[in-house]
């Protein structure tokens, strides 16, 4: 993680989602201080919300910052996704005067979290023992859905970023077609992202109900969820079973490119609320339902990430790195 180098602290760490941007200060290595979550929808800008943060802590001198953002990061330009900021990375470093800003993708971030989590932050859902040095990799369901991957190299662990939450969904069964038709006929391409997030929890409900005959209502993704889990609603407690089983889909086809016999992490802000009933849920029977590759899907952990703020510590770790070279 972070190194002792001289005159660098504290470091600004962000993790920048579609909803809510967290905030924290590094002030050692590893040592995170004034956590903050603020809504991104409260500010006009990236910079702003920076600004109100820093006021808001009364930090000394920031010279060094990096940020974990949700979004494809390819140039200096970023304009985001799922929310309306957009920015130069270098005006917007020269605006706060700091020596040094780098900026990743969010689940670029998250990866680099990996190899810091405690064992205590992650709840296993299947599988064996994870394969010392093969590929780790890691999908998330929030606001959107993240994608990455700790490759190893010989210098260590390698994070990939790509925007692999963009692919095209594939239905598994009739049930997730007829799905996918509805959500083709409203949208045109049906990505992974459309399903496997909260809108998507949304757009699932809606399919079935539809595809029941039923009215629907007015439901957000919290909604659903409440009343799936307390089984309130057979049609949201349906939604659930058909989120899980198509995120073990997602899952097992990530962990098949990758060789991903290090492990599947799942972060993002669903599932970790979902964690008892997600134990039982369709998720892993899917995931390991792959005809011939079943056994080898069979042997691969797969952890839930359940710690408060990963993508802060693999902020950190981006930008000690950067900090070293």
């Amino acid at each position: 993680m972070s190194t002792g180098l001289p005159n660098t602290w504290p470091r600004l760490l962000a993790d920048i989602g579609g909803t809510n941007a967290r905030f924290a200060l590094e002030t050692a290595p590893g040592v995170l201080e004034d956590i903050q979550v603020l809504p991104c929808a409260s500010h006009p800008t990236l910079e702003a919300a920076m600004r109100s943060y820093l006021a808001e802590v009364g930090s000394r001198a920031v010279a060094h910052a990096a940020i974990g953002i949700a979004n494809p990061v390819t140039g200096d330009w970023v304009q985001m996704t799922n929310h309306h900021w957009a920015f130069s990375i270098e005006a917007t470093r020269q605006a706060l005067g700091l020596t040094s800003l780098i900026v990743i993708n969010d689940f670029t971030a998250l990866a680099l979290s990996l190899p810091h989590l405690p064992r205590k932050e992650l709840v296993q859902v299947g599988g064996g023992d994870a394969i010392s040095g093969s590929p780790l990799a890691l999908i998330g369901p929030g606001t959107g859905l993240g994608v990455s991957a700790l490759i190893p190299s010989p210098g260590g662990y390698m994070p990939l970023a790509g925007e692999g939450g963009h692919v095209s969904f594939a239905p598994f069964d009739e049930r997730e077609a007829a799905i996918w038709r509805y959500a083709r006929d409203r949208h045109g391409h049906v990505s992974a992202e459309r399903l496997l997030s909260g809108p998507g929890l949304v757009l699932i409900y809606h399919a079935l109900a539809a595809l029941a005959g039923e009215a629907e209502q007015d439901l957000s993704a919290a909604d659903i969820t409440a009343r799936g889990l307390s089984g309130d609603c057979p049609r949201c407690r349906e939604t659930l079973d058909a989120f899980c089983a198509m995120l073990g889909t997602a899952a097992a086809n990530l962990a098949l490119t990758l060789g991903a016999r290090g492990g599947v992490y799942l972060g993002g802000g669903i599932v970790p609320r979902l964690i008892d009933y997600f134990k039982t849920s369709p998720f892993r029977p899917r995931f390991e339902d792959k005809g011939r590759f079943s056994a080898y899907l069979a042997g691969i952990p797969v952890f839930v990430i359940n710690s408060r703020y990963p993508a802060l510590i693999g902020a950190s770790a981006a930008l000690a790195a950067h900090l070293e070279h």
